[in-house]
């Protein structure tokens, strides 16, 4: 099959991010199918478009693996706040339509992956113009989590978001929804026919991320020495909540056995930086994003994953991919997410330990439970790593989605 996927943040190589797509296009290549994928040239490591695109609004790359990307020019203010963003969505859009509706290549399934948004009705609009299916992919609720963490206040454009949802949703022929939430609330809060949902969720990168020794460079470089570490990995953003490990520091300040890391970037790590620095805190610690391949030597190192995110009720819909890693990895995990992420770690792989979201005193009271004991920490760890591999291996899910998309979308159509 010839395949468009519109994922505006699909990575370059290694870099550093999420790689649900890069994976899922890869496993698809190597089953012989033609991809082209749409994204920015936007990097989130250097804030700035690449720069062997320079003066150009449009460019081609290829993969190693023989993925075409097409990539377009987008503004570089993206982490400077949230009009700059949405310009940025904006912008990709336009261009991203203007960029295939004219190339010569025909496709026979289109997928847009959301957030932004924005990518549905450019979905929508290069389906009718190519004369092929639409497969629209939700990774997050739009734009629910964005009013409930107080990121859109503006009525006016909460109202052209859920119109932009609801065409996305009309003209798709499937829609992928990562999470069972996500599919029950399309079902009773949308009005979406349950036999036009599918549930592929996010997943391991089982050969990227897996047992290592704690032991290792990365502990040695970032001098953790004997301390027990907690690791955060990812986004560093309103919606992440950050200022709950500030505070865990705060409560923690006194005792030496004890560290935070937070890896990654984010529109808030300068102001949760400069406030670490203000109370004086030495037991927490930002390091910049990593590449992928290092994302599995920060994991063995540490003890325990800190997955948070903000406490309000859209996150209790949401799997974070950092999950799978975690679990991949081998290490269990301190989750302050309720909903379907607490049901999965809790009670399905057993391999963590739920505290309310944004209750520091909670998050060091599990730190300090798993510190004095190690077999319960052990445990969890093995269990975790056991339940990814049965259940959640990417490989086995690309499989599955593209079974999906032939059986269901392509031949029907």
């Amino acid at each position: 099959m010839r395949i468009l996927i519109i994922h505006q943040y699909y990575k370059r190589g290694d870099s550093a991010g999420g790689s649900r797509w890069n994976e899922m296009s890869k496993v698809w290549r190597e089953q012989g199918h033609d991809i082209t994928v749409l994204a920015h040239m936007y990097s989130a490591q250097t804030k700035k478009n690449m720069p062997e695109f320079k003066g150009k609004l449009f460019a081609k790359e290829y993969t190693p693996d023989g993925i075409q990307v097409r990539r377009v020019r987008t503004p570089e203010n993206y982490d400077k706040n949230y009009f700059w963003r949405a310009l940025n969505y904006i912008a990709f859009s336009f261009l991203g339509f203007l960029s295939c509706v004219f190339a010569w290549r025909k496709f026979d399934v289109i997928v847009a992956s959301s957030p932004p948004l924005t990518v549905g009705p450019l979905g929508k609009w290069l389906s009718i113009f190519k004369r092929a299916p639409l497969v629209f992919e939700i990774r997050d609720l739009w734009p629910e989590s964005a009013i409930d963490t107080g990121v859109l206040t503006n009525q006016r454009a909460i109202k052209v978001l859920y119109r932009m949802e609801k065409t996305s949703y009309k003209a798709a022929t499937r829609i992928n929804a990562l999470t069972p939430a996500f599919k029950t609330a399309l079902i009773e809060k949308k009005g979406i026919p349950a036999e036009k949902i599918w549930m592929i969720p996010n997943a391991a990168d089982l050969e990227k991320v897996y047992p290592g020794p704690r032991e290792n460079e990365v502990r040695e470089k970032h001098g953790w020495g004997g301390k027990f570490v907690g690791l955060y990995i990812g986004a560093h953003g309103k919606a992440n909540h950050l200022w709950q490990l500030i505070d865990a520091a705060k409560l923690l300040r006194d005792d030496p056995d004890f560290h935070i890391v937070c890896v990654g970037n984010g529109m808030e790590r300068e102001k949760l930086i400069a406030a670490a620095e203000q109370e004086g805190l030495t037991n927490i610690q930002f390091l910049p994003s990593v590449p992928k391949s290092e994302v599995r030597l920060y994991l063995n190192a540490c003890d325990v994953s800190l997955i948070v995110l903000k406490k309000v009720d859209t996150f209790k819909t949401v799997y974070p991919n950092k999950m799978f890693d975690s679990m991949s990895a081998n290490k269990p995990i301190i989750l302050a997410i309720d909903g379907v992420a607490r049901e999965l770690v809790c009670d399905q792989a057993k391999c963590g330990t739920f505290v309310e979201p944004e209750n520091a005193q909670k998050i060091i009271d599990a730190m300090k439970m798993y510190k004095s004991s190690p077999e319960v920490l052990a445990q969890q760890a093995e269990s975790g790593l056991a339940f990814v591999r049965e259940n959640f291996d990417r490989r086995k899910l690309a499989r599955d989605y593209i079974n999906l998309i032939e059986k269901e979308v392509v031949i029907r159509h």
